[in-house]
């Protein structure tokens, strides 16, 4: 994959984030599984790698810009961090086709209700 492309998915990523809160997956797990050449499993698990330093920022932009409310964050945060030890240790354990399928549903769940 050429470097113009992982700067322009890295960037398209990051903007996707900080707009909408979430979502650099989202533009990262095309942009890997078609130039990135890696094997599913790793595929997503890069995507992760890549997305948590780009949460990070926008989150301390938002901390800064006043555009988090501490109190509401720490519940979600502390189920997030649970869910993501889980998720990291069921990683393995379930197949590939089945994670492509959670994900399209989770994508379509949360476009709908994003509409709605």
């Amino acid at each position: 994959m050429g470097r113009w492309v992982t700067r322009l998915a890295g960037t398209a990523a990051g903007a996707a984030n900080g707009l909408f809160g979430g979502g650099g997956g989202m533009v990262l797990l095309p942009v890997l599984s078609r130039w990135g050449h890696l094997p599913p499993r790793r595929l997503y698990a890069t995507c992760v790698a890549v997305i948590f330093p780009v949460c990070a920022v926008s989150a301390v932009v938002y901390l800064v810009r006043g555009g988090v409310s501490l109190e509401t964050a720490v519940p979600y945060l502390a189920g997030g961090l649970a869910g993501g030890f889980v998720g990291g240790k069921l990683y393995g354990k379930v197949r590939v086709r089945y994670l492509r399928w959670l994900f399209a549903a989770f994508l379509l769940y949360a476009g709908g209700r994003y509409l709605l």
